[in-house]
């Protein structure tokens, strides 16, 4: 046994010694010009490095095995090379050409790193570039502005993402690649990932539940980190934040380096926030919010493979906009000490690449802890819960060439549920959930131009809960449960690129929920209304159509979308129409067969001869109703979205100055569900400008922006705000800064 161990660590450490992998070359324009700073990063080793004055760059230390490698730079388009290691040095030059608009942007939201136009389902790309970014104190209102994705929001720290008429349970929220558990079913806990650290939001639009299983039925919002530092360097920034409606501050500040072989940085941030004012200038008791956190990462690269670990700590305390707090609130105020939730989550991940000749493994691991408290009076606690999570995935990628791919995997995840110190309220029962699934994926192009993608996904899930209370008490007790469910999904799609800049795209997937904890076991107050689950609830099923169409070329994008889906026993809260003995209504989980349809469409024009010039526009559209007639809850309004931007690599003593305005309308929304109200449409007016400031040797990158200029008086139709009478947030004058820093070519040998 000793002997055969020895032998299969000794052919592990010759294969490393004899894989002398690197990748080498020149970066330069049309003209042949070298691009100094190009970035050039292959993702799936978490490795880059940067051209130099010659244009040169050089990757070494890499496996055996099939990589992309993306190749970027200001004012050009992205260049993306497959290239195929097997112990040997690769000399790759590649031209860039110059390009006003966004290009193809390589995406890791799926089982392998790809394209945009490599994938049958639309991943939308959003970069948090201050040019384009709001600077706002409710982050989700920043991912609001891909088309198709709106939020539910309960004021400026507490919201919920929503994609195509889908939110909560039915969308899956990843932090970096890991389902994010911090008891995301109601509408009244927040998003719990700051924009801090991510580099892009990639949206999946549609079911994506072969990919992820459950709660990926209307799509999944994945918060990708930002890049290392390039090899040999060392980099970090300094961010502050100020709002004039929240009284609102942000701090941030992380650092991060590189060597040949390790990398690493760590992060940390703070926010604090009073209540926000209306439009109109009422302030809205108790929607003060504070928050800190702390991130670190670490990771390794070599020939054998990549190896990365990400630790996350975040503290939320959220004031509730209550009734009980709006009556006991007079002044307004940034600490909170009634009515109020707290939310401490801990997550632990660990991603590893392993390349064995044409074969590559990939196993993930991830422990993550939420606890949360709800606050009444102040130092009492209502209740205190803690969610525990243990995610894991493991998946090959089997022999392949440059036009296909060939998966296998398994995932799975094993969660707890506990109540703590036997606090007044028990909104959910201790419990205890296990899910395993096995899947297969396969992509293949043909001619160069035809890529199909097809898979099927099994999956198995069980929840276990304890009793709560005595049969006796019909009003307070709860059945222990003992819930099984399995189901298939599945998806076959395609991508036809008619030419370079034209391409077909359609899709049809099969995807599935359970019910979750809340929806088959509550029994109690929750806010503002009495809430009642239902342990007889199946599994939703949902069946969608997608197809869409996009064109660009140097200086406009034009892009198309429309879906149809299908939802069997969808599951939704609805009044029953009684009351509480003390007066307050009762709503109840259901199901009913359902639909939603719509589609987005996006403009964008860069005209030739006014090259300082940008002009966006989108329009998103998505109705959702049952087969009785009646329309589904929490469904966003139309809306249309105009943008002009103008920019100059210099204006006056600022670089890469700009200043843009935004306009949002939405319009009437009379397709209210049997316990919404019809909500009235409006208009908002943004304005921004900016741009860097060097002082010495030293860039600051100024923004300052207007939102709800006009300081208008308005509701959304997904504000739970309407539900105690209040509006949206009003003006907001908001000062950004961010001071990067960066040491180059440090002698990094390691």
């Amino acid at each position: 046994m000793e002997r055969s161990l020895f032998i299969f660590f000794l052919s592990i450490f010759c294969y490393s010694l004899n894989a002398q992998n690197r990748i080498e070359g020149k970066v330069t324009d049309q003209d042949n010009r070298p691009l100094l700073g190009a970035t050039i990063f292959i993702s799936d080793l978490n490795k880059g490095t940067i051209a130099d004055e010659n244009g040169h760059y050089q990757l070494v230390n890499l496996p055996n095995g099939k990589n992309r490698v993306q190749f970027s730079f200001i004012g050009y388009a992205n260049r993306i090379e497959t290239v195929e290691l097997n112990g040997e040095s690769i000399e790759l030059n590649v031209v860039l050409e110059q390009t006003a608009v966004e290009a193809d942007e390589v995406v890791v939201s799926g089982f392998y790193s790809s394209t945009q136009h490599d994938n049958a389902a639309k991943i939308e790309v959003l970069k948090l570039d201050p040019h384009v970014v709001k600077t706002t104190p409710n982050f989700t209102e920043v991912i609001a502005q891909v088309p198709g994705v709106d939020m539910i929001s309960k004021g400026s720290g507490v919201s919920k993402p929503v994609i195509r008429g889908l939110s909560m349970n039915d969308i899956l929220v990843l932090n970096n690649g890991v389902r994010f558990e911090n008891y995301q079913y109601s509408d009244h806990h927040p998003l719990g990932i700051d924009e801090f650290g991510i580099a892009n939001v990639e949206v999946i639009k549609g079911p994506a539940s072969l990919l992820y299983g459950s709660d990926a039925i209307g799509g999944v919002i994945d918060f990708i980190k930002e890049n290392p530092a390039p090899v040999g360097t060392m980099s970090g920034d300094y961010n502050l934040q100020l709002f004039s409606n929240t009284l609102g501050m942000t701090n941030n500040f992380g650092i991060k380096g590189s060597s040949k072989k390790f990398f690493g940085g760590v992060r940390i941030g703070q926010k604090t926030n009073a209540d926000f004012l209306q439009g109109g200038g009422d302030f809205a008791p108790n929607s003060r919010f504070n928050e800190m956190a702390f991130k670190t990462n670490a990771g390794y690269t070599g020939k054998l493979g990549s190896f990365k670990l990400f630790y996350d700590y975040s503290n939320q305390k959220l004031g509730l906009v209550e009734d009980e707090a709006i009556d006991e609130i007079s002044e307004r105020g940034r600490k909170t000490s009634i009515w109020y939730q707290q939310f401490n989550t801990h997550l632990l991940s660990s991603q590893n690449k392993l390349y064995f000749d044409r074969f590559k493994v990939v196993f993930n691991a991830a422990y993550q802890s939420t606890e949360l408290i709800h606050f009444g009076e102040a130092n009492v606690y209502e209740l205190q819960m803690r969610l525990s999570t243990l995610t894991y995935d493991a998946r090959i990628h089997l022999p392949s060439r440059e036009n296909s791919e060939y998966i296998i995997g398994f995932q799975g995840f094993n969660q707890t549920n506990t109540n703590l110190n036997n606090r007044e309220t028990t909104l959910l029962p201790d419990a205890v959930t296990d899910n395993y699934s096995a899947f297969g994926f396969l992509q293949y192009t043909f001619f160069k131009k035809l890529k199909l993608q097809t898979g099927i996904r099994y999956d198995y899930k069980s929840i276990s809960t304890q009793a709560i209370g005595l049969p006796s008490d019909t009003m307070t007790y709860r059945a222990a449960l003992d819930k099984y469910y399995g189901s298939f999904s599945g998806s076959f799609g395609a991508t036809y690129s008619l030419t370079e800049k034209v391409l077909f795209r359609a899709n049809f997937a099969a995807a599935y929920r359970t019910p979750n904890l809340a929806e088959l076991t509550s029994n109690g107050q929750h806010e503002v209304r009495y809430e009642t689950g239902d342990p007889d609830l199946v599994p939703e099923n949902a069946y969608e159509t997608d197809l869409s169409f996009h064109i660009h070329d140097e200086n406009f994008t034009f892009d198309l979308a429309g879906f149809y889906n299908i939802i069997h026993h969808y599951i939704f809260i609805s009044p029953t129409g009684d009351t509480t003995s003390s007066g307050i209504y009762i709503y109840k989980y259901m199901q009913a067969n359902s639909a939603l349809f719509g589609g987005e469409a996006g403009l964008h024009i860069h005209p030739k001869p006014v090259e300082w010039l940008h002009f966006e526009t989108t329009f998103s559209s998505v109705i959702g109703k049952q087969v009785n007639g009646d329309y589904l809850p929490f469904v966003p309004a139309h809306k249309l979205r105009l943008e002009l931007r103008l920019e100059k690599e210099v204006v006056w003593f600022l670089k890469d100055g700009f200043i843009a305005a935004y306009t949002t309308t939405a319009f009437d929304q009379n397709n209210a569900a049997p316990d919404e109200t019809t909500t009235s449409g409006y208009s908002l007016l943004d304005l921004s400008t900016g741009g860097s400031i060097k002082i010495r040797n030293q860039l600051m990158s100024i923004r300052i922006s207007a939102n709800n200029l006009f300081d208008r008086k308005y509701i959304d139709h997904l504000s739970t705000l309407k539900e105690v009478g209040l509006f949206n947030p009003g003006r907001n004058i908001a000062l950004s800064i961010r001071i990067p820093f960066s040491i180059e070519r440090l002698n990094l040998s390691r």
